[in-house]
């Protein structure tokens, strides 16, 4: 039942993001307009408390504050970039892609990851067990970021990388 809960929700998460939300006058959301969440669902005590857990499970994720090395697609808009790496310790191979992260600010705001305007993004890879990648992660907008959600495809448990 949590499985389908949580399908039937990114589904919707997804859906919101692709078509857009439009305001009462009109206008695009924040969402769909600069790739920041403008309101996230709450997770349960029981999610929240498993995503902060990530030093037990078999990714981790660390993040540390990195320059933003604008590539060509760059439009001349304020990015943070964060620097980040992942490590599969488990037993079973796993994805990484850029779109498989969210930044989240001091202020609490989620930013979805854009893609192809930093010369370091990293990389879609699969990681054998013991295997790491490291890359940038970027999003549009000047922000102080202060940890780095990865999710082994479009749906599943996060593991969070606080920055450093």
């Amino acid at each position: 039942m949590r499985k389908l809960m949580l399908s039937v929700l990114a589904a919707a998460v997804a859906a919101g993001m692709l078509t857009g939300c439009t305001g009462t006058d009109g206008s695009t959301s924040g969402a769909a307009k600069s790739g920041t969440a403008s309101a996230a669902p709450a997770k349960s005590s029981e999610a929240a408390e498993k995503e902060e857990q990530d030093d037990d499970g078999p990714v981790k994720v660390t993040a540390k504050r990195a320059e933003f090395k604008p590539t060509v697609l760059h439009d001349g808009s304020d990015y943070t970039s964060v620097s980040v790496t992942v490590t599969n310790s488990g037993d079973k191979e796993i994805n990484v892609n850029p779109l498989f992260f969210t930044i989240t600010d001091t202020s609490g705001s989620k930013h979805t990851v854009e893609l192809g305007v930093d010369k370091d993004q990293i990389g879609t890879v699969k990681l054998a067990p013991g295997e790491n990648v490291t890359g940038t992660v970027t999003a549009k907008g000047s922000f102080t970021a202060k940890y780095v959600t990865y999710t082994d495809g479009l749906i599943g448990e996060g593991v969070r990388g606080n920055v450093s």
